[in-house]
């Protein structure tokens, strides 16, 4: 009981970290074009987690076998992700983000069927995912409206950013099962680092040759934003998630991201004036009640059975 207190109280403080991830993407992306953004970020935990490691006389990981693990996990769980959230905040608003995001574990509960002997999917598991599916396909209520009334979409730019979101958890529901099997047990620090680090060296040549970003004009919210996503929504994040990665199954460490999106959609409400649609706010709760299945806090079978 002790043990399962204190993966929840790790659980809360990630959410307290990643959930106002979103709002400083949104505001960040007003100066910083996506690929600068994410290098940013990534390259300022790594160089504060790497300093930490070294302070604590931790080593890295030695030998191609385990940095290719960390670049496999690093392109899945930051690069790609994080590239497909700041180019989607350029044309959405921070809200769908967090919704969207929040169907992470229903991916998860898929590939951790298939990867985790002990994860397997049941029926109340899978009706769970389904009913979260329907809750993402809400947010697309705009463009089914236009395909059954055979009219052209009115902005793609935003139907690309959905699916870029979209994207975007599935690619952490391969991270979240990969780490579960391949990157548990590290010392403290050494994990992060590594993964951190391995995506920082994926993004940061990518950003210099695509956007030259020493030549933007980048404005202070916009830096500042920038900033805190790296030191707290990513360096401070990852060291308390690869303690759950440790202590916590999968679908568990999954379970933080139906605790973000309402924090990400009331966060663009009070500092960015954003207003849901009612479908967005019906997905929500959908995607919420569907993930809550799929862990076993709510059930679809009978008591009996």
């Amino acid at each position: 009981m002790k043990r399962i207190q204190n993966n929840w109280f790790w659980l809360l403080i990630l959410a307290s970290l990643w959930g106002p991830s979103f709002l400083f993407i949104k505001i960040a992306v007003q100066d910083i074009p996506p690929f600068t953004l994410v290098a940013f970020r990534l390259t300022i935990a790594s160089v504060v987690l790497f300093i930490l490691l070294r302070a604590r006389k931790q080593p890295l990981p030695q030998g191609w076998r385990a940095w290719r693990k960390f670049l496999f996990v690093g392109f899945f769980a930051n690069a790609l992700p994080f590239s497909l959230f700041a180019f989607g905040e350029q044309f959405t608003d921070s809200g769908p983000a967090a919704i969207i995001n929040g169907s992470t574990p229903i991916f998860t509960v898929i590939f951790a069927h298939y990867f985790i002997a002990e994860e397997r999917l049941t029926p109340d598991k899978l009706g769970g995912m389904l009913l979260g599916f329907l809750g993402v396909a809400m947010l697309f209520w705009d463009e089914f409206l236009a395909l059954v009334s055979g009219q052209s979409l009115q902005n793609t730019d935003e139907t690309l950013g959905l699916l870029a979101f979209l994207l975007a958890a599935i690619c952490y529901g391969v991270a979240i099962v990969f780490g579960r099997l391949k990157l548990r047990g590290l010392p403290p620090l050494v994990g992060p680092t590594a993964q951190l680090m391995s995506a920082s060296a994926m993004m940061l040549p990518l950003a210099l040759i695509v956007e030259r970003p020493f030549t933007l004009q980048v404005g202070t919210p916009a830096m500042l934003s920038a900033t805190v996503l790296g030191l707290f929504g990513t360096g401070l994040a990852y060291i308390v998630y690869y303690r759950l990665v440790d202590n916590a199954s999968a679908t568990f460490l999954s379970l933080v991201t139906y605790i973000l999106p309402p924090i990400g959609v009331v966060l663009g409400i009070v500092f960015l004036n954003e207003r849901p649609n009612w479908y967005s706010i019906v997905g929500l709760a959908i995607i919420i009640i569907g993930v809550m299945i799929v862990n076993g806090r709510l059930r679809l079978q009978g008591a009996s059975k």
